[in-house]
């Protein structure tokens, strides 16, 4: 049986580590690969969900190895869990003698590139995105200042060793995938495109009763006359809540009955404030947190879905989750050009309309028409471009070829 070390600096007790790594390392553990993964947890979430997780791993012949993430301390938290990552690697690896260290991200990469050197261990970097130029665009590291420019430079440096040296490279688009190709490097990687991908036995609108749909509408003060324009997701620092805000008031004048959906852990008091700016009346928002299993009932409100991310040059690597998942209910998304792939799965499937630029003009240009759409044409689409079963097959493909 062959042995594999995953390595991710995210958790596992996050959303994005139950839909993005558990679900694609269960598939590989069931097709015969020994799966080890170490991920740094948060103290507050690992406390809530660390049996259920466990159990889930458990389950799914994962051995996990968590370890604790620092909220503090900065760069040198940083670099002290760095440390700790190449210790523990070295450790489990003395034990078990892997053949393939798997590396979510950049700052997982250093400890899997130094295994490759070190042992000889086949170096999967699955990049998930260009890191260092997502801090910078996103403003959480200013070129102006001389620490930051030290360590931008640093690790662009460490994307070409990463690229150079990994014996795979998975990105999330083709886009950012024909952006690598670009770049003059000593050894062009094998790169696969796997895009972040859903389980559409989840995400299935046919699981979900129209009682249950109707009761939610009640407990949110919803009825089934209203047109729900809905947002899945935390807002940070990419998605676009006033240009998002600006689409929804054109839309409430040509719908009257329309109300606003957000389905996020964002306050609500920070929604509402930001709607306001736009006249928009508080009771036309509705703002709701709710568990990952839950998503999908309430994604089966909506009538259409939105999300607007900032087009900047890293997020030609981005693959947004959510676009999977409302897809995999049949819901047509309002969506921006320029984010990774968005554009030729949009195109493609016929699942949404995309807008060139924010301003009233445009939105008044592409006001949803739910006539223009085919729902199971939409969910066709996810399950051909976005399905799990698809990412794993993908995953074994590279996997096996590493074994030759």
């Amino acid at each position: 049986m062959k042995t594999v070390l995953y390595i991710s600096y995210d958790g596992m007790t996050d959303p994005l580590g139950q839909s993005q790594v558990l679900p694609y390392l269960g598939g590989l553990a069931k097709n015969g690969y020994e799966i080890h993964l170490v991920s740094f947890e948060k103290l507050d979430r690992y406390e809530a969900q660390k049996n259920t997780i466990r159990e889930l791993c458990k389950e799914s012949g994962i051995n996990w190895h968590p370890q604790d993430y620092s909220n503090e301390g900065g760069l040198r938290k940083t670099i002290r869990q760095v440390f700790k990552m190449n210790r523990v690697a070295k450790y489990l690896h003395d034990l078990h003698n892997f053949d393939i260290v798997h590396c979510r991200s950049y700052i997982s990469a250093i400890a899997g590139l130094k295994m490759k050197r070190k042992y000889g261990v086949k170096f999967v970097f699955d990049m998930r995105g260009f890191w260092a130029d997502e801090r910078v665009d996103g403003k959480l590291w200013s070129l102006k200042n001389p620490l930051y420019k030290q360590i931008y430079q640093y690790f662009k440096k460490k994307e070409k060793q990463f690229l150079q040296e990994a014996d795979y490279v998975i990105s999330l688009t083709e886009n950012a995938k024909n952006v690598i190709r670009g770049w003059k490097l000593k050894h062009q990687p094998d790169i696969a495109v796997i895009p972040c991908c859903v389980d559409i036995d989840r995400f299935n609108p046919d699981k979900i009763e129209d009682s249950q749909k109707e009761s939610l509408r009640k407990d949110l003060g919803m009825t089934s006359e209203d047109f729900i324009l809905g947002y899945v997701g935390s807002i940070g620092t990419w998605y676009m809540l006033p240009e998002m805000l600006a689409y929804f008031k054109i839309l409430k004048e040509r719908k009257p009955n329309a109300r606003f959906l957000f389905i996020s852990g964002e306050k609500r008091e920070n929604i509402i404030a930001e709607a306001s700016k736009h006249g928009i009346n508080e009771d036309d928002i509705v703002v709701r947190s709710v568990l990952y299993y839950e998503v999908p009932e309430y994604i089966s409100l909506f009538d259409a879905s939105i999300f607007f991310i900032v087009p900047t040059f890293s997020k030609k690597a981005s693959s947004p989750t959510k676009q999977g998942e409302i897809m995999a209910m049949g819901v047509p998304i309002v969506c921006n050009s320029g984010v990774g792939d968005t554009d030729l799965v949009v195109n493609k499937y016929h699942s949404g309309i995309l807008i060139d630029s924010f301003d009233e003009e445009s939105y008044r240009n592409h006001i949803i028409d739910l006539q223009n759409f085919n729902k199971e044409e939409i969910i066709s689409g996810a399950r051909e471009y976005f399905s799990l079963e698809g990412g794993v097959e993908k995953y074994l493909g590279i996997y096996k070829k590493l074994d030759d």
